[in-house]
């Protein structure tokens, strides 16, 4: 299994959390035996190469470098499963010194080889020793160009100490997000260069820890020295920490412990009689480790409906096109599964008879609804069993263009004896002619980003045959959008290498997402629209302000939601703060940006969106403007991605 990847189906007993930072050991054996002994470390980070070991230093005869063991001394398996290779520390390849910065790029290159000798899976490359890391970027984006599978995480220091002899000698960095950012820019967002956490004893705020999230963060390195001790004298840490740790183990990203015990523990357990002491002997971080995994398991399995999302996590997908494609049963299915949205479809469908048809005249009167988009009949089955809940009579016709999901529409009303209630229309809703106006008209034409399925050109088209004083459920829908660090999203779409992908708005579960800002409205439509001249396109301009004590951040795109108004006080969304519980029928949509935005602290984020409308398409163009980046307008007369009408 992968080092940090959660246990399928939230078994958490195979998955590898927990690594052990170790010291220079030429008996690497002794080291992997005593660190990775049944029920101790996952996996070590542990040194290559002497680190006494300085290539203009070494006798001229001797040109073998004095690594830590053979490759013989472990199987490969072990190599690549358990050890995490540990780049020298001294190496600093912007230095003044020339001897150092030679030695410096000759080591590296060196130890990185015989890494990739040894099928290791990744490298953790020490931090940058200067503010411009010029000459070390160069040098591993090299490095990165001829890699084949490994990986390599720099190492940044969270929060650097006053005191530190190590500070950056030139131009004092603050924020340890910007030394990695201007790393990574150098690297070219290389997707084989990840960044690891050094974590202090003081965090910095929630918002700036949050920026992480949506960074190629790959593990995160508690100092002993971090831990606080609890009443029985075991080490734990503050609640802050805590949260940190879960959300990474949550986010597949492993710890690392390192550094001595602080905590003066037996360091054997109790043992039978002539029993050999050393076959008990404890390791001095395992009762680290055993705190790592009390909080692991405390987490608790992953809900039902987590373990169906968990294959989508971060995946690209393109949105549906319902006018234009027929939908597959396999999806329609997924769809019916959610059963969340039928009950607030029955809610608000109840609520409109009643308002619709007084108690008194109940037995006599018969509503006409009409389910537009019926699909296999999810919503006729809601709209029944409202009008039995209510003792409403009713009359349906379920309008459905798929002619393959009428034949289940059919059997359907066949199997529940609907024949005398339900009529069933073959046809697209905007070209019908209703014998009949309906009193309701009902649909479930909502996308991601709510009109991003074209609801309002359907429905705008089907609102003909509703009557003057009719309802329209949904009557009401507003997308919002957020902008988010997504790194992981980013990367898959770059590596298309064109520009089509990057004018693409995409269906994801986000999951390795950062959320910079609260979300704002974007597009409203409601229904049924009375004005003399409906008019679908739309422009608007928001403007996002990052939470002061984030610190800088990058965005990749933003993340696209809706909120929609059934019927009254029935609502049904995926927006944030309004999120319709146990709901999974839709994920978010995400807008890319062909080139990311640094947003510094204090500095406004304008963004422009368009819904543009033709004779065959409607598509999106968005752009964004910051204190000193200008993007181009994002697919522009819908070039790259249009949804048919």
């Amino acid at each position: 299994m992968p080092l940090g990847e959660r246990g399928g189906g939230g078994d958490k007993s195979e998955s590898k959390y927990c690594g052990v930072e170790t010291e220079f050991n030429d008996d690497m054996p002794h080291v992997f035996s005593f660190n990775l002994s049944p029920a101790s470390f996952d996996f070590l980070l542990a040194p290559l190469m002497d680190p006494s070991y300085r290539p203009s230093l070494m006798d001229s005869d001797n040109k073998v470098p004095p690594f830590a063991a053979s490759d013989l001394v472990l199987s490969p398996s072990q190599w690549s499963c358990h050890v995490v290779g540990k780049i020298s520390s001294w190496i600093d390849l912007d230095s003044d010194d020339e001897t150092l910065r030679t030695d410096s790029e000759t080591t590296l290159k060196q130890e990185i080889a015989w890494a990739t000798h040894l099928s290791l899976q990744a490298c953790v490359l020490p931090p940058p020793k200067s503010a411009f890391c010029a000459n070390y970027a160069k040098c591993v984006n090299q490095i990165l160009q001829g890699l084949s599978n490994m990986q390599l995480w720099l190492r940044i220091p969270l929060v650097k100490k006053d005191d530190d002899s190590s500070e950056l000698n030139s131009g004092h960095v603050k924020d340890a997000w910007e030394q990695w950012n201007l790393f990574r820019l150098l690297c070219e967002h290389h997707s084989q260069l990840y960044v690891t956490l050094d974590i202090p004893s003081s965090l910095p705020s929630a918002n700036s820890l949050e920026r992480w999230f949506g960074e190629p963060l790959k593990a995160i390195i508690l100092q002993t020295e971090s831990f606080l001790t609890n009443a029985r004298g075991y080490p734990c840490l503050s609640k802050c920490h805590q949260k940190l740790v879960t959300r990474c183990f949550d986010h597949s990203i492993q710890v690392i412990i390192s550094g001595k015990s602080r905590h003066d523990l037996p360091r054997t357990s109790s043992n039978s009689a002539g029993q050999d002491a050393d076959s008990t002997l404890r390791h001095p971080l395992r009762s680290y480790l055993d705190y790592m995994g009390y909080l692991y398991q405390k987490m608790g399995p992953l809900p039902e409906q987590e373990r169906f999302e968990i294959g989508y996590r971060d995946f690209l997908q393109s949105p549906l096109q319902p006018l234009m494609d027929n939908l597959e049963a396999q999806t329609y299915e997924t769809f019916e599964r959610d059963s969340m949205k039928y009950i607030q479809y029955q809610k608000a469908i109840s609520l409109a008879l009643m308002d619709r048809v007084s108690t008194e005249e109940a037995s006599t009167v018969t509503t006409v609804l009409m389910v537009v988009g019926a699909g296999r009949g999810p919503l006729v089955r809601a709209s029944l069993q409202a009008a039995e809940e209510t003792g409403r009579k009713l009359k349906v016709y379920a309008v459905e263009k798929n002619p393959n999901a009428v034949v289940t529409l059919h059997s359907l009303v066949k199997l529940e004896g609907w024949e005398k209630i339900v009529t069933i229309i073959s046809s697209d809703m905007r070209l019908w002619a209703a014998p009949e106006k309906a009193d309701i008209l009902v649909s479930e034409l909502l996308g991601s980003f709510g009109d991003n399925e074209l609801s309002p050109e359907c429905l705008d088209g089907a609102q003909r045959f509703l009557k003057e004083d009719g309802i329209s459920i949904p009557s009401s829908y507003t997308s919002y959008i957020q902008p988010v660090t997504a790194s992981k999203i980013y990367n898959d779409i770059k590596a298309h290498k064109d520009l089509a992908h990057f004018e693409t708005a995409y269906v994801v579960k986000l999951h390795s997402v950062a959320k910079l800002a609260p979300t704002q409205s974007v597009f409203t439509f409601s229904h049924p629209n009375r004005s003399a001249k409906i008019r679908n396109q739309r422009y608007t301009k928001l403007q996002f302000n990052l939470p002061s004590d984030t610190g800088s951040a990058l965005v990749h795109g933003f993340a696209g939601y809706f909120d929609s108004t059934l019927y009254k006080d029935v609502h049904l969304g995926i927006e944030p703060l309004t999120h319709t519980p146990n709901m999974f029928s839709w994920f978010p949509i995400f807008f890319p940006l062909r080139t990311p935005v640094v947003v510094e602290p204090g500095k406004p984020l304008e963004v422009y969106f368009w819904r543009e409308c033709g004779p065959t398409k409607v598509w999106y163009e968005w752009c964004v403007t910051s204190s000193n980046t200008r993007s181009p307008i994002h697919n522009s007369g819908g070039r790259s991605y249009w949804v048919g009408l």
